[in-house]
């Protein structure tokens, strides 16, 4: 059982990109075929711009989380990126299921329902001012040199009876 981990990983990161992958062909066919077979009236224009900066995401999660294999014997070379990581790639996954439910709603509702995509941008601006502020709480009184330490309620109730006494043998 060598590598069972890289092993586990490789195979949820095929299974994850393969849903992924399907359920992207099948919303996209499903938004181009409302559009051009029963002629509902549906503006490519939004479509190409909300849907190609997602279909790079797809690309890029695609090439981070691939298992590649050794052609020779079948062996697993490398099992690809952790595709449920925190932070970028979690964001990533984010906007493109949020493009999925827009797509979806577009089929349903018509145009107006790419305004549902504003979200995105507004979630990026507050992600970035939680991050910011938490930093600068963090990092706040680092740069003050008559910085009080807080005492313990032990400590004050040393200092208050006149200090700490050490006993002498």
């Amino acid at each position: 059982m060598a590598q069972k981990a890289a092993k586990t990983l490789a195979t949820r990161n095929a299974s994850v990109l393969l849903r992924t992958h399907v359920t992207t062909l099948c919303l996209h066919a499903a938004f181009l075929l409302l559009h051009w077979i029963f002629n509902r009236p549906r503006a490519l224009t939004p479509y190409i711009v909300f849907a190609c900066p997602t279909l790079a995401i797809e690309f890029y999660l695609d090439r981070l989380g691939r298992p590649c294999y050794n052609p020779a014997d079948g062996s697993l070379r490398s099992p690809g990126e952790d595709l449920g990581a925190a932070g970028l790639t979690e964001y990533m996954w984010d906007v493109l299921y949020w493009t999925w439910g827009c797509i979806g709603a577009a089929c349903v509702f018509g145009d107006r329902a790419w305004w549902l995509w504003v979200v995105v941008p507004l979630y990026s601006i507050w992600l970035a001012y939680t991050t910011f502020t938490g930093m600068k709480n963090g990092l706040a009184g680092m740069g003050d040199s008559e910085s009080t330490v807080t005492e313990s309620k032990r400590q004050k109730k040393m200092e208050k009876r006149g200090g700490q006494r050490v006993q002498y043998r």
